[in-house]
């Protein structure tokens, strides 16, 4: 089933506006009483697609698959979750379920994959995830970010360093640091006992709390101290496409702290 689609899925890609109007009117032929001199076929595409007076629609190439049956297979459930993980993949269960009340059938439409409330979500996801993807893929992120201090905009920088002075201003301000790690993922800031001196001492305190992390990925030279909990804060610094969202997340978690960013020109 989900093969036969993909089939037709590619074979309907590349069509273009004369195609598929021709297509459309022979369709409406073929199932109705239009003779062969209608034309209103082409005129309601035309209508629907919302093209000027005089101009040929633009036919976009991607195509929305929706499969319809009354019952659906894990076979091919599996199958349908697994391809709308790829990009420009858009598939749909649609089930139909017939019912006869009182001589009369009424037909139950039911969207079955992906859920209904979460289908756009997971199309803008993929999107995103390409577009991320294929920034990866050409080479290294040089984005630079300005943190903004109440007003006040800093010097641009990289990434890693980027995250070192929200997290720093942030701190400066009262945030603390225990709800600023909330925000961040959790691997990518570690807590050590104490007040380890910067340096040496902080790798040493690391290792012995974690075996094995790998020292070149974090800012030991830079911890943060809360003295609330008696604990030293260090952060990661190999950060990558989600910079700017942990970024966003440290500005809404405290608004009042007057401390945001945006992204430096050309970045």
């Amino acid at each position: 089933m989900e093969l036969q689609a993909i089939r037709y899925a590619a074979m309907v890609s590349s069509m273009t506006f004369d195609e598929v109007a021709a297509t459309y009117e022979a369709h409406c032929k073929k199932h109705s009483h239009l003779s062969e001199q209608d034309t209103y076929p082409r005129a309601t595409l035309v209508d629907f697609l919302g093209a000027a007076a005089g101009d040929e629609p633009v036919i976009s190439t991607d195509v929305r698959i929706l499969l319809v049956s009354a019952d659906f297979g894990r076979e091919i459930t599996t199958t349908v979750l697994w391809l709308n993980g790829f990009e420009g993949m858009d598939i749909r269960c649609i089930r139909l379920i017939p019912y006869e009340v009182d001589g009369h059938v009424l037909v139950d439409i039911q969207q079955v994959l992906p859920l209904p409330e979460a289908a756009d979500y997971q199309v803008k996801l993929r999107r995103k995830d390409a577009v991320a993807a294929k920034a990866l893929a050409a080479g290294k992120d040089f984005t630079r970010y300005h943190i903004i201090v109440d007003g006040t905009e800093l010097p641009s920088e990289n990434k890693r360093h980027a995250m070192r002075v929200m997290v720093s201003e942030l701190t400066k301000r009262g945030a603390t640091l225990p709800l600023i790690r909330e925000v961040l993922p959790q691997r990518k800031m570690k807590t050590v006992p104490g007040h380890p001196v910067p340096g040496a001492s902080v790798e040493e305190a690391l290792l012995k709390t974690y075996p094995g992390l790998d020292l070149k990925r974090w800012f030991v030279d830079d911890p943060f101290y809360d003295a609330t909990d008696q604990q030293s804060y260090v952060l990661f610094n190999n950060w990558g496409v989600d910079t700017e969202a942990a970024l966003t997340a440290l500005a809404g978690k405290f608004p009042y702290k007057k401390v945001a960013f945006r992204r430096a020109e050309g970045g």
